[in-house]
């Protein structure tokens, strides 16, 4: 029943339906902005990215072939959107060969307990290029050909990021659970 709502609000907003295009907008706005918050780490940037990924969806609605979920389609968008402003910062994606090692300073898994603000906050910390890697991957379910295919990166650069970003977050969190004691 939903899809079919669903498939009747897209038709609308395909025939230019304002109201159909605000109700598009009120079903997926929170879960966009939240991705491109995730991605951009600067609450203004995503709220842009949000905007301009849905002027671009509703540009882009025939284009629409229902193979994947709306939301899925969207979300891609979104994401897009999201890297060309992080583009726009001039982020790099450096050679990993040139990216040093770090030593891993300790060995214990995340605890448990570790609210999820403060691991939200340790997320927002990473450098830009750990940070996406990291959200495409555990956060919104991308494989690593497909974050190399978005960032424009080799395969093997995109596990290198993600393991790199995972040793510096359990680095960022550990500091933290210390400095709770």
């Amino acid at each position: 029943m939903e899809d079919q709502i669903l498939v009747h609000i897209i038709e609308k907003c395909k025939g230019g339906d304002r109201s159909a295009q605000t109700e598009l907008y009120q079903r997926y706005y929170r879960a966009i902005y939240n991705v491109c918050l995730r991605i951009l780490n600067h609450s203004a940037e995503a709220e842009d990215a949000m905007q301009e990924a849905f002027i671009a969806a509703f540009r882009q609605l025939n284009s629409y072939r229902g193979e994947v979920s709306f939301g899925a389609w969207l979300k891609r968008i979104a994401i897009n959107r999201s890297i060309d402003l992080l583009r726009k910062r001039k982020i790099q994606y450096d050679d990993v060969s040139r990216i040093p090692d770090r030593p891993e300073e300790h060995n214990e898994s995340l605890d448990p307990e570790m609210s999820a603000e403060i691991i939200k906050k340790a997320i927002g910390e990473l450098p830009d290029n750990y940070r996406i890697v990291l959200t495409l991957f555990l956060l919104e379910g991308y494989d690593h050909d497909e974050i190399a295919g978005i960032l424009k990166i080799s395969n093997a650069a995109s596990r290198t990021i993600y393991h790199r970003a995972k040793e510096r977050l359990k680095a960022l969190l550990y500091e933290r659970k210390t400095i709770l004691m």
